[in-house]
């Protein structure tokens, strides 16, 4: 609250100091300028920032809104603040059918789509003579009136301009502590984790294209009255790069960041003309300089440095509830079947047939030596692959062709052989994410998903490490946190990717004392191991693959000493002396 109030006053008396003190309207001009780019490079923040998606058309949104505004209030003499909502709709509406359309591309080809989207823009606002006026652009455009009272004084409209400015900093600052930002940022961090963990991508992703392209909107409805006068060399591609390094020069991931980088965009080349014929260059070295040297921005800088000397908050475990992970078995039915499922790449039959029914309450191991389609099997299992062949029932339901996150929806968990998780997040937003997912039985607040993560996080021993950035945690707590977010969606059904991998003998018996912890609560667990010993602590019911075969399945004592097994895992010459 203190941080806040502190902004919000420092805000206030930059808004102000135009009437205390006597400035010129051509500087008045330039903060006006500043004011409204700002808003347009927050949508950046969003999109890129947040999101981790390329967006080369946002001057197309800044324009819409911009025009919008010019032709209605020129053209069809409407009401300013009608055409206003008309701009922000339009921009808002182009941004949904873009992402929708074009979001599940990525890098490079998400890129070109933005790009072309802003060159038609560019073509039809230059050749489209009769109704945007071509290249001689829109002329007159009026400000607004409030309460009565004209926005003529140019002090005036500037401070309208920061108020709607200091409105959206506040609303794209606060976005990440929601469900949707965190889900946004997730995807920045690790796109297939996210969607293991309950995330709708597409969505998501859509989301913040819309959001992002609204602020564009918003932003080129105030340039466009500001300015009383645009044409197409106001939004042209030139002017979506600029938003792009307005954005990574201040930085990307956080709002302040933003509005810093546009001001210095902005003011740079103003401060730099006592150079002359050569502040240009200048201009675009020291732009080019701090990119290279900080990657995260200026404002990432600075953050950086704060958080040096900024206390980590301790937690009380006392005040944590235990994690219920309770799940009943009322049905004698195993919780997943699979039926000739079969995954084949090309010629490569990665998984060649595999039928096996998994016990509600038990611990299923699937054991074969490296190539055999253990982890094939998983990813198939959790939505990552689609089978070529084959049907899964998952608790009754038909899986075989449901999305990742849906699976994730219906109570099944996955961690990965390669940890994945979002190494920029604190642990418990980590582990939030998984408690986010659709059809959680917890209310969706805030302070819901955050007891819940903490409770996870307690029932795995990580609790004391809440607030600790995740990635400089040591490997062995990283594996901890990766389960407490599985557990924290409440799941059925828990699949496990070679967890004891990179495991000292402690941590691999801290590890079983978990799992058998779990299967006590009645929570089903598929495990992939190589780890023999801790195979037969933990196991149930063993299957083996060899080459994407089943080779032999039941208890461990069995499956563990079956000669085919040992053929395929130590050659041929060992059949006999096995």
């Amino acid at each position: 609250m203190k941080k806040i109030i502190a902004l919000l006053a420092l805000g206030i008396v930059l808004a102000i100091i135009p009437y205390f003190f006597k400035i010129s309207p051509y500087v008045l001009n330039i903060f006006m300028q500043a004011a409204t780019y700002s808003i347009a490079v927050l949508g950046m923040t969003v999109v890129l920032g947040y999101t981790g998606q390329i967006n080369l058309a946002q001057a197309t949104f800044f324009g819409l809104g911009a025009y919008v505004v010019g032709l209605g209030t020129v053209d069809g003499g409407m009401n300013f603040w009608i055409t206003l909502i008309l701009g922000i709709g339009v921009a808002t509406l182009s941004g949904f059918i873009l992402g929708l359309t074009t979001l599940r591309l990525k890098g490079h080809y998400l890129a070109m789509i933005t790009i072309s989207f802003q060159q038609i823009f560019d073509l039809v606002l230059n050749n489209w003579i009769d109704f945007t006026r071509g290249p001689d652009g829109i002329a007159g455009i009026e400000r607004p009136h409030l309460f009565g009272f004209a926005l003529t004084d140019d002090r005036d409209y500037l401070f309208l301009c920061a108020v709607v400015l200091y409105a959206a900093i506040y609303f794209v600052w606060k976005l990440p502590q929601t469900s949707t930002g965190r889900a946004m940022r997730a995807i920045r961090e690790n796109e297939l984790a996210a969607e293991v963990s309950g995330v709708n991508s597409l969505k998501v992703k859509v989301i913040a294209f819309t959001i992002s392209a609204g602020l564009a909107g918003l932003g080129g409805v105030l340039y466009a009255a500001g300015f009383a006068y645009i044409s197409p060399d106001n939004f042209n591609f030139a002017r979506s790069i600029e938003f792009l390094t307005m954005v990574l020069l201040g930085g990307s991931q956080s709002a302040f960041g933003g509005v810093l980088g546009t001001g210095l965009l902005i003011l740079l080349p103003e401060w730099l003309r006592f150079l002359k014929e050569i502040y240009l260059a200048a201009y675009g070295l020291a732009v080019i300089l701090i990119m290279v040297f900080l990657p995260t921005g200026i404002w990432g800088l600075i953050s950086a440095r704060v958080a040096k000397f900024k206390k980590q908050p301790t937690i009380d475990l006392n005040t944590i509830a235990d994690l219920d992970v309770t799940v009943p078995i009322t049905n004698p039915e195993p919780i997943l079947i699979l039926d000739n499922v079969q995954k084949h790449f090309g010629g490569v039959k990665a998984v060649d047939g595999i039928t096996l029914a998994v016990e509600r309450g038990t611990v299923h191991a699937l054991i074969g030596p490296n190539g055999s389609g253990k982890t094939t099997t998983l990813n198939v299992l959790s939505g990552i692959y689609k089978p070529t062949i084959g049907k899964m029932l998952f608790d009754g339901q038909d899986i075989t062709d449901k999305a990742p996150f849906e699976r994730a929806g219906l109570g099944m968990g996955r961690t990965f052989q390669n940890i994945r998780l979002f190494p920029a997040l604190s642990v418990v937003e980590n582990v939030m994410v998984g408690a986010q997912r659709e059809n959680n039985p917890i209310e969706s607040g805030q302070a819901a998903l955050r007891e819940r993560a903490l409770s996870a996080l307690k029932f795995v021993g990580m609790a004391e490490n809440a607030e600790v950035i995740v990635q400089n945690l040591p490997y062995g707590h990283q594996r901890l946190v990766e389960i407490a977010r599985a557990l924290a969606g409440h799941p059925k059904f828990l699949l496990l990717d070679e967890p004891a991998a990179g495991l000292n003998q402690t941590e691999k018996q801290e590890l079983a004392n978990l799992l058998k912890r779990l299967r006590g609560h009645g929570l089903t667990i598929f495990l992939i191991e190589h780890d023999i010993g801790l195979i037969e602590q933990v196991s149930d019911k063993i299957t083996c693959l060899n080459f994407g075969k089943q080779i032999a399945e039941g208890e461990p004592s069995y499956v563990l000493r079956h000669p085919d097994v040992i053929t395929a895992y130590l050659g041929e010459s060992s059949h006999g002396a096995a």
